[in-house]
């Protein structure tokens, strides 16, 4: 409960550049051997994205409800580590790589403490209703701008 005593959803936070959104592994999200299933990743990463954008100022809601279409993911490449496994605390880490016309690519992690469980790299296309790749609108793409990582940074 907050302070007002309205129950609020579980959001993310920025740490200077870097999208920290946490997540608790429930058992709905374990396979018989007890670790998360591996499209269950997918799902914290895409919680994780989308949170990202709202934080940004990105209303993808107000842009689908105009006919302006919604971001889709038309890339992504995973690599699974290290299982995680019921009731652990983790957090996606996301950064923005780059912005390109109709499109952001981002790379995620999934942590458990400092232990990297997954991380993918993802591309994520503007697309217009019609189904077509759209151009980011330009309040869009300079909110995206002071999140960019160098490739420098990208290394660490």
């Amino acid at each position: 409960m907050t302070a007002t005593g309205i129950d609020q959803p579980v959001e993310g936070r920025f740490d200077g550049r870097e999208h920290r959104f946490p997540v608790r592994v429930y058992f709905e999200d374990t396979d018989l051997s007890g670790v998360v299933y591996h499209a269950n990743y997918l799902r914290y990463m895409e919680r994780a994205r989308s949170d990202m954008l709202r934080l940004v100022g990105v209303d993808q809601r107000a842009a689908m409800e105009a006919g302006e279409g919604a971001y889709a993911v038309s890339e992504m490449a995973i690599k699974f580590r290290r299982p995680a496994k019921l009731d652990d605390a983790l957090v996606v880490v996301s950064r923005l790589i780059r912005i390109r016309a109709a499109a952001v690519h981002i790379h995620q992690r999934v942590m458990r403490g400092a232990e990297l469980l997954a991380e993918a790299d993802v591309t994520a296309a503007l697309v217009a209703p019609d189904g077509r790749p759209k151009r980011q609108p330009a309040d869009w793409a300079s909110a995206y701008a002071g999140l960019i990582w160098t490739p420098e940074e990208q290394g660490d």
